[in-house]
């Protein structure tokens, strides 16, 4: 059950508040008793209540007397200062995050070769799109069937977010099509890729027939291979990513006769 505690109250300032809404204009001395908030923290209580502006004071009556701001008032105050608080913390963990990075940054980068898996869609496509945002300096996608990537919107809305991050932080994509895929592609997949891809002037998609299977190379220095189901056409049973400079750089020289022999696509 909410409370207004969860919007940042104390205990004794949601009963004060509470108990200020029921009785109307009253004096701290009759609050106290009314909300159980002792008399010892009632004008604390009060001034903070008015700080947060959900209470009011007449400060000319002897006694002073104070009422409460109206509920649908005073829960609008208290959502937008939960608001900025949110923001302001949001933006200490942004700082936070600039330090690590720089910090983790300086660590010596591990050239020992490793490789990992995932199995099951969400999973493969989840470590793909990990992988393509480490990219810093180039991305080649090389697809021969209709695989998951390219047919299911979901899968088709990631992997564009994933490659249109990358090309505004300056990573050329080349992406390498057999024809019968392009013609597969449904026409809001092709759409999608064209408006938000191909005016990047680091972007660039080619066909070839001498193309086979479905791979990225990241950085020259990683490559994503996915493995396609066995028993469902259309699916991606794993992705396999193995981080190995020198097969990488197999890959990548296999692949560059078969980009310069490849048609350019406007999607």
């Amino acid at each position: 059950m909410a409370t207004l505690r969860d919007m940042g109250l104390s205990e004794y300032e949601a009963r004060a508040y509470r108990a200020l809404l029921e009785a109307g204009p009253t004096t701290a001395k009759d609050l106290s008793r009314a909300s159980d908030v002792p008399m010892g923290r009632i004008y604390d209580v009060l001034n903070s209540l008015e700080t947060q502006r959900l209470a009011r004071s007449q400060s000319a009556s002897r006694p002073k007397k104070y009422v409460a701001v109206e509920s649908d008032t005073a829960l609008d105050r208290l959502l937008d200062n939960k608001k900025r608080e949110l923001e302001q913390q949001a933006e200490q963990y942004e700082d936070i995050v600039d330090e690590l990075v720089d910090e983790l940054d300086e660590a010596e980068p591990v050239d020992e070769p490793f490789w990992t898996a995932s199995v099951g869609q969400q999973e493969a496509l989840d470590l793909l799109v990990e992988r393509l945002t480490t990219a810093d300096e180039r991305i080649v996608i090389v697809a021969s069937e209709a695989v998951q990537q390219f047919d299911i919107d979901d899968v088709a809305a990631r992997m564009t977010a994933a490659l249109e991050d990358a090309l505004e932080r300056g990573v050329s994509v080349s992406v390498l099509l057999t024809p019968e895929l392009v013609d597969t592609l449904p026409e809001h997949v092709g759409r999608r890729y064209r408006e938000a891809l191909q005016t990047h002037e680091r972007f660039e998609t080619r066909t070839s027939e001498n193309v086979t299977g479905t791979f990225e190379i990241v950085d020259d220095a990683e490559v994503c291979i996915e493995v396609p189901h066995p028993l469902s056409d259309g699916e991606t049973l794993a992705v396999i990513d193995l981080k190995d400079p020198q097969f990488a750089a197999d890959i990548a020289a296999e692949f560059a006769p078969r980009w310069e022999e490849a048609e350019e696509l406007r999607l």
